[in-house]
């Protein structure tokens, strides 16, 4: 079934308060209930997205990240998230980027982008993106994405990246160290019907975004091969 359930938001409501090991143990009927709700629209959603793409990620339930919260390092020692979501990889070095989506009260989010970026990539993006930002830009503000996303997000540096001026004019592009781009949902709009209709023109959106940093991912500056 491709509608999310409102016990799988209370259940996440319910964990958010009560973030313990005992709580989590004693309410796993209603977890398992949660994820595979969950699980069964991620399936639908990637049946949809292979209608237009090529998707390496085997199923819905795959595509979905682990409940459990790596604490080693972080201050806060809550055990779980309080979120479900999942993730879809494109097939191939040819095909960059990758669609993402998350789930849990007054949080929810669908979309994509590009987020751990390999050194030698954001080095050849940039250089595309200083050289000549117009059809970056053209992405970004016409079209799918300008309509559905609005604007482009991500971690910047604070000034301008090695090798360029502070007052290049797309200085604004180049500070990026992520791309990517996120449309909201709200809790009633993901319980709505429609919203896997929803969900999948969002990801639909990201196509010329991820075509045009393919594109440069996967040529040199000459515009030749790297395949």
């Amino acid at each position: 079934m491709s509608v999310i359930h409102q016990a799988t938001f209370d259940y996440l409501r319910e964990l958010a308060a009560n973030n313990e090991r005992e709580w989590f143990n004693d309410h796993k009927a209603a977890y398992t209930a949660a994820r595979d709700n969950v699980a069964d629209f991620a399936q639908t959603l990637l049946e949809r997205l292979r209608r237009h793409d090529v998707i390496s990620t085997e199923s819905g339930r795959k595509s979905l990240f682990r409940i459990y919260r790596d604490v080693r390092f972080s201050k806060n020692k809550q055990p779980y998230k309080t979120n479900i979501a999942g993730s879809f990889t494109r097939d191939g070095r040819q095909r960059r980027g990758g669609y993402y989506f998350t789930l849990a009260p007054e949080h929810n989010l669908v979309g994509g982008g590009f987020y751990g970026i390999e050194r030698d990539d954001l080095k050849r993006i940039r250089e595309e993106l200083g050289a000549d930002a117009g059809a970056m830009r053209e992405i970004l503000n016409a079209g799918e994405f300008g309509r559905l996303y609005g604007m482009l997000r991500g971690e910047q540096l604070k000034t301008a990246p090695q090798g360029f001026a502070r007052d290049h004019p797309d200085i604004d592009l180049l500070r990026y160290k992520q791309f990517y781009a996120a449309r909201t949902f709200t809790e009633a709009e993901v319980l709505a019907p429609d919203f896997i209709d929803r969900a999948e023109e969002a990801l639909l959106g990201l196509r010329p975004f991820f075509d045009y940093f393919s594109e440069i991912l996967t040529t040199d500056a000459n515009g030749e091969s790297l395949l």
